[in-house]
């Protein structure tokens, strides 16, 4: 086939470049979806990141209702497995037991995204309903690390992270209930936002009130495509039980600034959880390159029972996700997760937490409630609180300790380990704060690392505006300028 234009200059183009293109009337919407789908045609039989190409939109972008007017204009987009629905669709959750499952209605983040100008051209990888720290179960599909086949992409929003970093696509659809935007990012080179609570609607199913921790976004190569699809998308359905803000200025034009001299704190040691030496090194670095641009940078700690937290945090994800499992075997006629179709671990979580107590619940919410002013009095002081986004160095393919197809007996034991190497990122889910990942950094094993910046809740528009001050300072080269082995400009 023809190609819209070389791959060298398809990685070059973020959205908003290519979303300009068509406007000019250079490219059609089409011939970037043709060549969207001839990047995933290229890299998924190494990364295993797509699970299915919509051919049909490929082939007819406004077949669903893209509005090519929109801000992106038709630009190319995959969805991942997990959250918003997309009418007709196969939606599977990485699951051997929705195999077949199909949407019967857009979600309403979906009508968001259309109207924004897309173009949902397919369906990228996550583990099981979203629950751990990679796509990697051989019974499904093993997401792999674009940077380093033999190592994980990380999770949850694993396909989506795998694709932008390859340069299959400039934007892709994400979700973070504790990390899940961030983590990827962080391992795969790309920036990833978890916005604050109150910013994208995951209606009808589900609201503020009942997800609590669970946040929608997108994940991209550069700061403004991220800046845009916040301005696009962002905004709550009819009746959420909450209130959805809105920002003073729309993000995009807020980037365009540098913020004022910030107060940042560096950050690594919290409670029982440590980064490595090389970690630290690595936040040091960029701390110093943060006073270079002008901003006052010490360490500082909020002053959180971070044992309390993570109890709280964990009590949250195994009472939560038993409900989203319960919810899935009852239109199937099932008393319990069949064990040849659901992971060890998600039925052990189904047994821990099913019958989870009100009292419980409110214990839990009062360390939600206090976790969260203490990070509130803490922002009285600082502006951002920086630390890397990952503790340890990323699993290769295989470790299974992090994996639903763990054989570890505990529920709570796995969570702990779990929280060893992500400790940095579910706070800010538990609190309802935005924090961003930007890669800044290497592992010593040649992965990128990402370098999170948090900050009070609906300062959204700051981390922006900081991480569009790094993009110029850098000359937008993110992970200085390199690019994974597998990707669409490489041989």
């Amino acid at each position: 086939m023809t190609l819209a234009m070389s791959w060298d200059e398809w990685a070059r183009h973020d959205a908003t470049a290519m979303a300009e293109r068509v406007r000019r009337r250079e490219v059609t919407p089409a011939e970037l979806a043709a060549q969207a789908a001839a990047g995933v045609a290229k890299t998924n039989p190494a990364v295993s990141a797509v699970v299915e190409v919509f051919e049909d939109v490929v082939a007819d972008p406004l077949r669903d209702g893209m509005d090519p007017g929109g801000r992106f204009a038709g630009v190319p987009y995959l969805m991942k497995d997990l959250g918003p629905t997309l009418k007709g669709r196969l939606q599977e959750m990485g699951s051997l037991l929705m195999r077949g499952n199909r949407a019967a209605a857009d979600s309403y983040l979906t009508g968001r995204i259309r109207r924004a100008g897309l173009n949902i051209m397919g369906r990228t990888t996550t583990p099981e309903f979203g629950c751990c720290s990679s796509a990697e179960n051989p019974a499904v599909y093993v997401t792999r690390n674009p940077w380093d086949l033999d190592y994980t992409t990380c999770g949850s929003s694993a396909g989506s992270a795998a694709m932008v970093a390859a340069g299959v696509l400039p934007i892709a659809h994400a979700t973070d209930g504790g990390g899940s935007i961030r983590i990827p990012a962080g391992v795969n080179g790309v920036i990833g936002l978890k916005v604050s609570r109150g910013v994208f609607s995951i209606a009808p199913a589900a609201s503020d009130l009942t997800g609590l921790v669970s946040i929608q976004g997108c994940l991209t190569r550069s700061v403004r495509d991220t800046a845009a699809f916040v301005d696009a998308c962002r905004g709550g359905a009819p009746g959420e039980f909450m209130p959805y803000w809105t920002a003073p200025e729309p993000c995009t034009d807020l980037i365009q600034r540098d913020p004022g001299r910030l107060r940042i704190a560096l950050s690594h040691e919290w409670g029982d959880y440590r980064a490595t030496a090389e970690r630290v090194g690595e936040l040091e670095r960029v701390g110093r390159f943060l006073e270079g641009l002008g901003h006052h940078v010490e360490w500082a700690l909020p002053a959180v029972d971070f044992r309390a937290a993570f109890a709280a945090q964990t009590t949250c994800y195994i009472s939560n996700f038993a409900q989203t499992i319960a919810n899935l075997l009852a239109p199937r006629g099932l008393k319990r997760p069949p064990a040849d179709l659901v992971e060890p671990i998600n039925i052990r979580i189904w047994e821990a937490g099913l019958d989870t107590s009100y009292t419980e619940r409110a214990r839990m919410q009062a360390v939600f409630n206090a976790t969260s002013r203490a990070f509130g009095h803490f922002f009285e002081d600082w502006d951002i609180i920086l630390t890397p986004v990952t503790a340890l160095p990323t699993p290769r393919i295989g470790t299974t300790e992090y994996l639903t197809i763990s054989d570890n007996p505990s529920v709570l034991d796995w969570f702990g380990n779990l929280w060893r190497n992500f400790a940095y990122t579910p706070l800010a889910n538990l609190c309802g704060i935005p924090g961003i990942s930007l890669p800044l950094a290497m592992q010593e094993n040649g992965l990128p690392l990402g370098i999170q910046a948090q900050a009070r809740q609906a300062n959204d528009g700051l981390l922006l505006q900081l991480a569009a001050q790094i993009e110029r300072a850098i000359d937008g080269k993110w992970n200085a300028g390199r690019v994974p082995g597998v990707h669409v400009a490489a041989g």
